[in-house]
């Protein structure tokens, strides 16, 4: 009984102290009654695909609120490198999340969509990779609730110092209630939401993604558990709270459609990418009827973006060395998964290794992947490509060769046919013929991972129609001609969709100022009153115009264009500037890119 007496003493003693400790012990709590804010990115939407019958929800959203027709992604134009700059309020400099696929600090190529891979980049660089503050983790220190629900790797992103597991993060995503070698896949949850989900009859971990078409079944089960279970507890916990919600659709069937697979038409503007897009529509009403029936759509404000536009596929080229190989092709395929690999190899006069670091194979089936290794050595590579779809990070990781590589590199991707626009370090490499600098797209910041040498933007023209709907990609991929993909500045995949609605944004207000996915965070850190603080400088704007009371800017305009090379290539870069924020419409070589104007 006096062992029993004494640890009651004890715990009551430390309860005590802990309870004089005061915000040392953690933020006190917010009030319920101020500003929610719900960030809802539909993967993929593109501006001019969002009308009444295909996307409905999405179109009643902008049409009653804002309406941001000037909308822009960040080059390249990839989901993990906007998720990051959505996350932060950064351009990519800063975050350093360059690609879907990029070479780590230890000359790996990682792909981030995917828990483990954050969790160990996490590891490499401090415990926060992106080495900036994400808007979750600044409203969790103000005494906010904070959930994010979504598409694997994307998602969190937005909470990332959260991403292994036993924080008050909630994130919730494709891999949540798995299990891989033992362990789980996903980020485990807080008690509470695991018996709100428990609670709603829903299944512990959602169903995969359909192949080719709408992903009704998983956007539904990640819709059930945002409305039926994350803001219930929410308005039961009484507190303030920000959501992000990433729908995988339309971006993942768009990608992997096949109404016109091995033709261009109809490309990704087929009936099962408006099924995608309704589907994500439907999980944006469900959203807004969730906040509606807890009493909480009053002091609620919704952001709608997306991650980056879409164009349809094209693998056509007629200077390429890869189509002399004698591989096996898809239908409608001209130049082989890999081409760009493949191209430079023979031009420097180098061997190509794939990145395990086994010989490329030069017939038979074409490879899988369009990474490749250059130089004598796999495990010294003179040059590492990391394929993006419609952009390619070429690093250089040899000081003694790197200075005449990327001359060489430079001067080849300036004849090649396929190339819309290269960006080089000119910091390292000086003003090459043909290239911008990679800081003329504030791809230069504070970032702590390894930046890449020179960016590829790859060729993109209109096809069917005179807008940004029928942009054609050249790809190098293994999405075949006919599916959808992106990554490239043609104005195809930087014009993404968005709008907002909500007590502090204007109703029914076109805005036709330029805005990025980099002003999202600033602009609701701004209404919450939350200080974002930051290391680097590549920072988004206040989109104050879109506000109550706000004032129209006055964007300006900017052409910037390369020393042309020797053919007469050059690469033009067209941007808008509002302030100190630069937004850019699209770059490539005089016809070389959708939207580019010399």
């Amino acid at each position: 009984m006096r062992r029993i007496l004494v640890g009651l003493g004890l715990a009551l003693a430390t309860l005590a102290a802990c309870q004089q400790m005061g915000p040392a012990a953690g933020p006190a709590p917010a009030p319920f009654g101020q500003r929610n804010a719900i960030i809802f990115v539909g993967d993929g939407l593109r501006y001019a695909s969002v009308n009444p019958q295909d996307g409905p929800a999405l179109y009643a959203l902008k049409t009653e609120g804002v309406d941001f027709a000037n909308s822009h992604s960040l080059f390249p134009t990839i989901t993990t490198v906007n998720a990051s700059a959505i996350a932060t309020g950064h351009y990519i400099g800063d975050t350093g999340d360059f690609g879907n696929a990029l070479l780590n600090e230890k000359g790996q190529i990682v792909q981030l969509e995917d828990d483990s891979v954050l969790r160990a980049m996490n590891a490499s660089y401090g415990g926060n990779y992106l080495n900036e503050r994400s808007l979750l983790a600044a409203a969790r220190a103000k005494g906010f609730q904070t959930a994010v629900i979504g598409k694997t790797g994307p998602a969190a992103i937005q909470d990332v110092t959260q991403v292994g597991g036993g924080g008050p993060g909630i994130i919730v995503d494709e891999a949540t209630g798995r299990m891989r070698d033992g362990q789980p896949a996903g980020v485990t949850l807080p008690p509470d939401i695991q018996q709100a989900i428990a609670a709603a009859g829903i299944p512990p971990s959602p169903p995969g993604r359909t192949s080719g078409k709408a992903s009704i079944g998983q956007v539904d089960w990640l819709a059930r558990v945002a409305t039926e279970a994350v803001i219930p507890q929410f308005k039961k916990n009484n507190r303030p709270f920000v959501m992000l919600f990433w729908s995988p659709d339309p971006d993942i069937t768009q990608h992997g459609q096949s109404d016109g697979r091995g033709t261009l038409q109809p490309g990704i503007n087929g009936p099962s990418s408006k099924e995608a897009i309704h589907n994500a529509s439907n999980a944006l009403q469900r959203i807004r009827d969730a906040l509606k029936a807890q009493g909480l759509d009053q002091t609620t404000d919704i952001f709608v973006t997306a991650d980056h536009g879409f164009s349809t596929v094209t693998r056509d080229g007629a200077m390429s060395s890869s189509l002399a190989l004698p591989y096996t092709k898809p239908q409608g395929v001209q130049m082989p998964t890999g081409f760009a690999a493949i191209d430079m190899a023979k031009a420097l006069n180098l061997p190509l290794w794939k990145a395990d670091g086994t010989p490329w194979p030069m017939s038979g089936p074409q490879p899988t992947s369009a990474n490749g290794l250059i130089g004598a050595d796999p495990k010294t590579p003179q040059m590492v490509i990391v394929a993006n779809g419609g952009a390619e990070l070429i690093y250089l990781p040899d000081p003694a060769t790197r200075k005449e590589m990327a001359g060489k590199v430079v001067a080849h991707l300036a004849q090649q046919d396929y190339t819309g626009a290269i960006f080089v370090d000119e910091g390292k490499y000086g003003k090459l013929p043909g290239a911008l600098g990679l800081a003329d797209v504030r791809l230069v910041g504070s970032a702590k991972t390894v930046r890449p040498d020179i960016f590829i933007s790859y060729r993109t023209h209109l096809d069917g129609c005179e807008t940004e709907l029928c942009s054609i990609l050249v790809t190098d991929s293994g999405y075949e001609v006919g599916q959808g993909t992106h990554g490239s500045l043609g104005r195809g995949e930087t014009r993404n969709f968005m709008a907002a609605i909500g007590p502090d944004f204007k109703e029914k207000f076109v805005n036709t100022a330029p805005i990025s996915n980099a002003d999202i965070a600033p602009t609701l850190a701004h209404i919450l009153g939350i200080d974002l603080g930051g290391v680097g400088k590549l920072k988004g704007r206040v989109i104050t115009e879109a506000l109550k009371g706000g004032s129209d800017v006055k964007p300006t305009s900017e052409t910037k264009k390369a020393t042309p090379a020797a053919n007469g290539f050059a690469t033009i870069l067209n941007l808008q500037k509002v302030g100190d924020a630069e937004y850019f419409d699209a770059a490539g070589s005089e016809g070389r890119a959708v939207g580019v104007k010399p």
